[in-house]
């Protein structure tokens, strides 16, 4: 194009501009239009390239305004060298005494910014010859001075600020780690579109009403930015949709916007109330508040007005092929496709009024989607009451005909959605345009999944039945609630998705790195008990006192300005059987014979004196002498004990499967049910844990000195409180 206008010899800098013109310019409409501008000579520079190629995606409706174009493209403008060396002395002489006090260490780009932002069509290596004179003539040659490096200013190091305790607030700004998502997600990061600049999207198609409808959606939007969560109300949230609600709930707030939970109750067959509550239980207890909670359902009355506006532009049809026969990537095309747009509207108004059976109609739309897949069902019979209209409906709207027209209805801005729905955008597109309604841009992300582990409802669901777990929330899966119950906390899941980041790719993690961000918060959140999971009674001969002492033990012993609590101390305590041996090997440094230790806290150091054993040779009390430690030597280690302890059940759980990966029939070849640890979980029926914790609620959480983290089990009744371990004090080294 361009030789025809240049002959066949093309100079570089002509050649490049070409060049970066075909390789930057996403809709090659207006190529043509730009290759003459170049060929002429009157588009010059990479910068006037920018200004035009901006100007061109900003501007997707032909005919192009070509005044205003080249107006923003700086075409004719001829800046002389008279202007550039006026320019040049005036930021000189506004930053004259800096120089004359810094002479050649100063800044000199700062120079070239200032001309530059004066001019913005002048030849930058012109500006630049005319700044380096105007200093020389100004500071005169470079002395030996001027050539030194000029030392590095010293780095502040920034003082070590005290972790903060992570607070939940609206849309899920938590801690520091979940700040570091907001910033992944804030702004300019993730190059998404700007609200109302839709257009811009690589890949959004532009009709002659997409205008008018940006404008309409900005004047009811205001320009913010709208995300939703829309869940199906069919199960329970696991750790992969706490991405998305990360994504979705954090991207509106890093960005000033909103978040709906819209759920999408368009299969009335597998939906239960209980869903519904525990997604919204879900979404608020990471700490999220929707702008609001919306259902497809609210909007079946318009979802039905469309389909008839679709049937009526030919772009729909009522089909009667089997669902076997439409099932798959190459179905036989339906014979029905094109008939009369009068005989498809009869016929789904025949639908409507449940004349027809489930599965012997159905209404497809006239598309081929990116996978291949030919006319996608929008509509189907099913003669189920739903939970929220009853039996005012027996057709129910797809997910391919639902989302992106309640997405449209809400006007959402950022359409947020895993990888495996980007063969959906196509369709996503079309469908808006079809109706010409005001279409958002779908952006797909990287699914999180976790090793270990199932989170299909279909095979959690085998589980529970074959008892291999006890339900959802068994703190051995890794469903949200199942999560919440084992004691992970809300903060820690979503530092979590912070270190997975915002991925394209799909993330397959470990799951001691979820483990390792509970500890993290944990550490700062839990306050500390002491607990006893196999006790070993312990009688102290000497007891220094008439009756039971009371002991201060510090919440947090690395802050004891959080305060403290009480546990008796009387002549009988109990210690881990583990924490005592007949006979010392080399290494060991607890309570045996002639190896005294501390009790944590007490501020005594008991020594054994007798073993007492039952008839089978198994130790069963210990009585000991206690000194003082202030005055005694120095022990090896330090205990936990209790003394006038309550009695507790505790969980101690393990790994659900034995292989990373239990669905992979080349993992697992019997399938995941043949996958099971048979040591995934261990009552301790008989455990012991100090009267601090008498008055706790279920999900209250502690550090048993020593043991780990625990979490108190909605099972706890009065007298017997259950915990589950959550995750141990440190990473176990044959999980990582």
């Amino acid at each position: 194009q361009a030789r025809s206008a240049l002959g066949p010899a093309l100079d570089k800098a002509t050649g490049t501009l070409l060049y970066n013109a075909a390789a930057r310019l996403r809709d090659p409409k207006h190529l043509g239009f730009l290759v003459g501008y170049i060929a002429r000579r009157e588009i010059l520079t990479d910068l006037q390239l920018s200004a035009a190629l901006e100007y061109v995606r900003s501007h997707p409706l032909e005919p192009l305004d070509v005044a205003d174009f080249e107006r923003a493209c700086g075409v004719g403008v001829c800046v002389t060298p008279e202007q550039i060396e006026e320019a040049v002395e005036a930021v000189i002489s506004e930053h004259r005494a800096e120089l004359l006090a810094e002479r050649y260490h100063f800044n000199m780009g700062l120079l070239m910014g200032e001309a530059r932002s004066r001019l913005r069509w002048a030849d930058g290596k012109t500006i630049k010859n005319e700044v380096d004179l105007q200093v020389l003539h100004l500071l005169g040659p470079k002395t030996e001075a001027d050539l030194e490096k000029k030392p590095k200013a010293a780095k502040a190091r920034p003082a070590l600020v005290e972790k903060q305790k992570a607070a939940v607030v609206e849309n899920g700004e938590v801690g520091t780690e979940t700040r570091s998502l907001l910033e992944q997600l804030r702004g300019e990061a993730l190059k998404f579109h700007k609200p109302g600049e839709n257009y811009k999207t690589e890949g959004y198609v532009v009709t002659p009403n997409t205008m008018a409808l940006l404008k309409q959606h900005l004047a009811i939007t205001g320009g913010q930015v709208r995300t939703r969560f829309p869940p199906e109300p069919n199960g329970i949230l696991h750790i992969g949709h706490a991405k998305a609600i990360n994504f979705n709930f954090g991207y509106a707030k890093a960005n000033g916007g909103v978040c709906f939970l819209r759920y999408d109750d368009t299969n009335p067959e597998k939906e239960e109330e209980k869903y519904f509550t525990a997604i919204r239980e879900m979404v608020e207890w990471l700490g999220y508040q929707p702008y609001a909670v919306t259902h497809a359902s609210d909007y079946f009355d318009q979802l039905y007005t469309w389909a008839l506006e679709l049937i009526r532009r030919g772009q729909a049809y009522v089909c009667h092929q089997k669902v076997e026969e439409i099932k798959g990537h190459n179905p036989p095309p339906s014979p029905w496709r094109d008939r009369p747009v009068e005989e498809s509207l009869l016929l789904f108004e025949d639908m409507r009024k449940g004349k027809f059976g489930e599965g012997e109609a159905t209404l497809r739309m006239k598309l081929v989607m990116e996978d291949g897949k030919m006319d996608p069902v929008a509509y189907r019979v099913k003669f189920t009451p739903h939970h929220r209209t009853g039996d005012k409906w027996c057709i129910y709207p797809t997910y391919d005909y639902t989302h992106c027209l309640c997405d449209s209805i809400e006007h959402i801005t950022h359409s947020l959605c895993t990888k495996e729905f980007q063969a959906r955008r196509s369709s996503y597109f079309w469908l808006c345009n079809a109706l010409d309604v005001y279409c958002p841009v779908q952006w797909e992300y990287g699914r999180l999944n976790l090793l270990y582990t199932v989170v299909s409802k279909r095979k959690i669901i085998r589980l529970v039945e074959t008892g291999a777990v006890r339900d959802w929330d068994d703190p051995r899966l890794f469903t949200l609630t199942a999560l919440r119950r084992r004691g992970f906390p809300p903060e820690a899941i979503n530092n979590f998705c912070a270190r997975v980041g915002v991925t394209v790719a799909q993330a397959t993690m470990e799951p001691h790195l979820l483990e390792a961000c509970a500890r993290e918060v944990l550490n700062e959140q839990a306050p500390r008990a002491m607990a006893v999971l196999e006790p070993l009674k312990v009688t102290i001969t000497n007891f220094p006192a008439p009756k039971a002492l009371e002991v201060l033990v510090p919440n947090f012993p690395a802050d004891e300005s959080r305060g403290f609590h009480k546990v008796p101390f009387q002549p009988t305590v109990y210690i881990e059987e583990t924490d005592f041996r007949e006979e010392v090997d080399k290494g060991y440094k607890r309570l045996a014979p002639g190896q005294p230790v501390g009790l944590r806290h007490a501020g005594y150091i008991i020594a054994v004196q007798n073993v007492i054993k039952d008839a089978s040779g198994r130790v069963i009390e210990l009585e000991v002498t206690c000194t003082k430690s202030d005055v005694a030597e120095k022990p090896k280690a330090f205990i936990h004990w209790v003394s006038e302890p309550l009695a507790c059940e505790v969980r101690l759980y393990e790994r659900l499967f034995l292989h990373k990966n239990p669905e992979d029939p080349a993992e697992v070849p019997g399938g995941f049910l043949s996958d099971l640890n048979p040591d995934s979980l261990r009552v301790v029926h008989n455990a012991l844990v100090d009267s601090s914790v008498l008055s706790v609620r279920p999900f209250d959480k502690f550090q048993f000195e020593r043991l780990g983290y625990f979490s108190v089990d909605p099972d706890s009744e009065e007298g017997k409180m259950v915990f589950n371990r959550t995750v141990t004090l440190k990473e176990d080294p044959g999980k990582a």
